[in-house]
């Protein structure tokens, strides 16, 4: 009932850029909080960024400064401009939205991802 469909990801040199959009569709009354996560092989999923309705955001240590998480609500979707890559910024990105619908007369609210696309940085 509720699709993210992210893209953007790609093969890149070190300091290159790459810009993620990740589009939410499906049966939506709103969005609530956006980010982005990603997991490296054999690491645990990490918090990348993340963007509330009202715009305010949230990013790791790791990729302050060189990275920006942006929405569009009338778009449903979020983006995330990543500069000054380095090969540890390599993983599987995730779209993460927390979602309210309307269904059988009430309001629910879930968390849904999107599939994953691959960043890939090479040094």
């Amino acid at each position: 009932q509720v699709q993210l469909v992210e893209s953007g990801g790609g093969l890149v040199q070190a300091g290159g850029s790459l810009r993620l959009s990740c589009a939410a569709s499906g049966s939506i009354s709103s969005i609530n909080d956006m980010g982005w996560y990603r997991q490296a092989p054999a690491k645990q999923r990490e918090l990348v960024a993340s963007i509330t309705n009202g715009g305010r955001t949230n990013y790791a240590d790791s990729v302050k400064g060189r990275f920006t998480i942006s929405r569009d609500n009338a778009k449903k979707t979020v983006y995330l401009q990543m500069n000054s890559l380095k090969p540890e910024d390599t993983a599987v990105y995730h779209c993460n939205a927390d979602v309210t619908r309307y269904s059988a007369g009430r309001f629910h609210t879930d968390d849904y991802w999107g599939q994953g696309t691959q960043v890939t940085v090479s040094s």
